[in-house]
């Protein structure tokens, strides 16, 4: 484990601190749009625009590589995300930002690629795992430390957007400096939508629903707080706990998937979760506009704040189950390929996943947010149901869950041992 350290370190270091800008700035121009009196629907457009391009992204940066490296494509991209920010900070308006935004997540995701490709290139069939828990482990631990920095200073103040641009461009020093020879860059295949749909209706319908919980989830949680009138601290401390509570139920959430039928945990977690969702709106405090019914339990914070870290524990697993589910069915050498398929299918879904639930916020007030994320949970436990009803499960011994952080791109995926990808002669 030393060595895998001693010689990634560089882009650990570089990867971790991109993550703290990104979870910082995220949850920063979230609470910022509702001091500066944007519209929900202004919001929801503004906080798609970075699935957007990171969607536009993941397209584009293999084609970039292949024309001028992996260290002048990673510089290039770091540095336009570090100056995006400082954009979005001397012109505030909803048009800006949502450019801004765009280019952010175009950005970042050719950040991510270049890395998970470095990271491939050093690993070998011994140390790969290992790699993979340690990036897993610097991904949600650097979204989670980037949200606490909105404590910083006052969101109104240029000083937390000029902490993200810093970050950004201090993030390329240690890539920039390491002696290390950039690989060749191997473009990920993928399978083609309707073939991956034949082989898990699930995974594919579930990976849809579950990109618009995700992105919703993680772009308007902060706006959310800030309408609710929650302290910076405490919105801080929301989207903290989203994040941590992810990560650590994936471990035991995953080792009884493998055990049983993993449809059952898909439908367990997301029903879970939309009892959450409804939970959390009773201990809200806040009243349902347009609805007869008036829900006022009082604002229990401290309630609140516990029924949404058990949300996001059992809501934060459905990623990996729904990759884990779809190679149930296939053979190990089309892994990667079934992973990269469903990204796209995970992306397409996240890119309107904040503009929709917008709408539901307009209509239903703050707590939209929770209707619309119970409404994409009850349509997979349903459709769950339906599958198990007329397919029985299948056991593939090629097939474990392996934790995965949310933003893993197809070649991070490749870092899982199961794959069956062969490293062994990689060149260390």
């Amino acid at each position: 484990m030393e060595k895998v350290l001693k010689n990634s370190w560089a882009l650990f270091t570089g990867i971790g601190i991109i993550l703290i800008a990104h979870g910082l700035q995220g949850s920063l121009m979230g609470v910022r749009s509702v001091l500066e009196g944007f519209n929900y629907f202004s919001t929801g457009i503004m906080m798609s625009g970075y699935f957007v391009g990171y969607f536009l992204g993941s397209h584009l940066t293999p084609k970039l590589v292949s024309r001028v490296g992996h260290i002048r494509v990673f510089a290039a991209m770091a540095s336009t995300a570090s100056l995006s920010i400082l954009i979005i900070s001397a012109y505030v308006n909803p048009v800006v930002w949502t450019v801004g935004r765009f280019i952010t997540g175009l950005s970042l995701v050719s950040c991510y690629i270049i890395a998970e490709s470095w990271l491939n290139d050093r690993a070998n069939n011994r140390t790969r795992g290992k790699i993979l828990s340690v990036y897993m482990f610097i991904n949600y631990f650097g979204l989670a430390i980037g949200m606490l920095l909105l404590n910083f200073d006052s969101p109104e103040s240029h000083k937390p957007f000029i902490l993200v641009s810093v970050l950004l461009s201090i993030a390329l020093v240690p890539i920039l400096l390491t002696k290390r020879k950039a690989p060749k860059f191997k473009k990920i295949g993928t399978l083609k939508l309707k073939e991956l749909y034949k082989i898990s209706p699930l995974g594919v319908v579930s990976s849809f629903c579950t990109g618009t919980i995700y992105s919703a989830l993680f772009t308007m949680s902060s706006v959310y707080g800030a309408i609710m009138n929650f302290t910076i601290f405490e919105i801080s401390l929301l989207l903290f706990l989203i994040t941590i509570a992810g990560a650590i139920s994936q471990g035991p959430i995953g080792y009884l998937s493998d055990k049983f039928d993993r449809r059952i945990f898909i439908i367990i977690c997301t029903t879970l979760s939309a009892f959450f969702c409804i939970l959390s709106i009773i201990v809200s405090g806040d009243t349902l506009q347009y609805i007869d019914v008036v829900v006022d339990a009082g604002q229990d914070k401290l309630i609140f704040f516990i029924s949404i870290t058990l949300y996001a524990s059992a809501s934060l697993c459905l990623f990996t189950l729904n990759l884990a589910h779809t190679n149930d069915f296939i053979s190990k050498e089309k892994f990667v390929a079934a992973g990269g398929g469903l990204q796209i299918i995970f992306g397409l879904g996240a890119m309107g996943g904040p503009l929709a639930c917008s709408f539901f916020m307009n209509i239903f007030g703050p707590n939209g947010l929770f209707i619309f994320l119970m409404i994409f949970h009850i349509i997979i436990g349903f459709f769950g149901i339906y599958r198990m009803t007329i397919r029985t499960t299948e056991v593939n011994p090629d097939s474990n869950f392996t934790p995965l952080p949310r933003n893993i791109t197809p070649l991070g995926i490749e870092l899982d041992p199961d794959t069956g990808v062969d490293l062994s002669n990689t060149e260390k």
